[in-house]
């Protein structure tokens, strides 16, 4: 029951804000469509002064990846993960996951490939792409575009509730799919 309630709610979440949204707007008298362009218009803006700060991002990710960092991490935490029943497929994405949301969608394609969408990894794949953010990714885009240079609490912060959703996606999908 629960499930099927989770996949209407979720079938339905993006059509039903695309249709509020602009109807709010309206109903308050605001004029969405020139609101919208007006919008596009900063955020070409702003993205032309953030492409330094990607470049600067992905050549880090690059590198983390290219030197074994991100698997000998992995090897590091599989004690602790094998003792929390975590399977050890999902350590990769986890550890990706604050560096780059489309490296992490590509590690989740493959697991799902592998292992299936409906399998416990594909559930828990997805689980915490909706429960975790790309940390560094947001710091330098956010951050960058503001010109804001010194963000030490916010990398703890936001580290922080991404392992709290990691841990958290883990428990919900023992319970729900296990």
């Amino acid at each position: 029951m629960l499930l099927s309630v989770l996949t209407l709610v979720s079938k339905w979440t993006i059509p039903f804000l695309l249709l509020v949204i602009p109807v709010y707007g309206y109903y308050k008298k605001v004029p969405v469509y020139e609101s919208f362009v007006e919008g596009a218009e900063e955020g070409f803006t702003t993205a032309l002064k953030l492409i330094p700060f990607l470049v600067g991002m992905m050549v880090a990710i690059s590198v983390f990846r290219a030197s074994g960092a991100m698997e000998y991490l992995g090897r590091a935490l599989s004690p602790f993960t094998n003792l929390m029943n975590i399977p050890s497929e999902i350590l990769p994405l986890a550890i990706m996951r604050p560096l780059s949301g489309s490296a992490v969608l590509g590690m989740a394609t493959e697991l799902m490939k592998v292992h299936g969408p409906d399998s416990f990894i594909g559930r828990l794949a997805s689980t915490m792409q909706g429960t975790t953010d790309t940390t560094f990714f947001v710091l330098t885009i956010y951050f960058g575009s503001v010109g804001i240079k010194r963000f030490r609490y916010a990398i703890v912060t936001g580290l922080t509730a991404d392992l709290t959703g990691f841990l958290a996606s883990v428990y919900i999908c023992h319970l729900l799919f296990k």
